[in-house]
C-alpha cells in the first residue's frame, strides 16, 4: 500500500464532493491531520495561517464525511472524496472555487 510522502512537508489535498466529483476545495495535511482524517473519516487539515490543525466544519457545522482517498504517482498530492455537510468555503459558497476569471 503507498503511503503519503510527508518528507517534504505539507500535502496538497483537494477535496471533491463523491456525487458530482466537483472540486469543493483544496487545503494542506501534515503527517497528524492524514492520521485523523484515516481515523474519523471526517477531514482535517494543517491550517498555514494559524500554524494548527483544524477540523472541517469544527465552527460551522458544514464537516465532510470522507468516502475515499487517493494518493498521485508521487505520493504528495491527495484527492479525497467527500459527502458535505453544507458549503466547503467559508463565504457560504458551495466549493471555494467561484471565482471565474474572464
Amino acid at each position: 500500500m503507498l503511503t503519503p510522502d510527508f518528507s517534504k512537508g505539507l500535502l496538497t489535498t483537494v477535496v471533491v464532493d463523491q456525487a458530482t466529483n466537483e472540486v469543493l476545495m483544496v487545503a494542506w495535511m501534515n503527517q497528524e491531520s492524514f492520521q485523523k482524517t484515516l481515523t474519523t473519516m471526517q477531514t482535517w487539515f494543517w491550517s498555514r495561517s494559524r500554524q494548527t490543525l483544524w477540523h472541517k466544519g469544527e465552527t460551522s457545522g458544514n464537516t465532510q464525511k470522507v468516502t475515499a482517498m487517493y494518493l498521485d504517482c508521487d505520493q504528495d498530492t491527495l484527492l479525497i472524496k467527500v459527502i458535505p455537510a453544507g458549503p466547503a468555503c467559508h463565504t457560504g459558497h458551495r466549493s471555494c472555487f467561484f471565482n471565474q476569471i474572464r
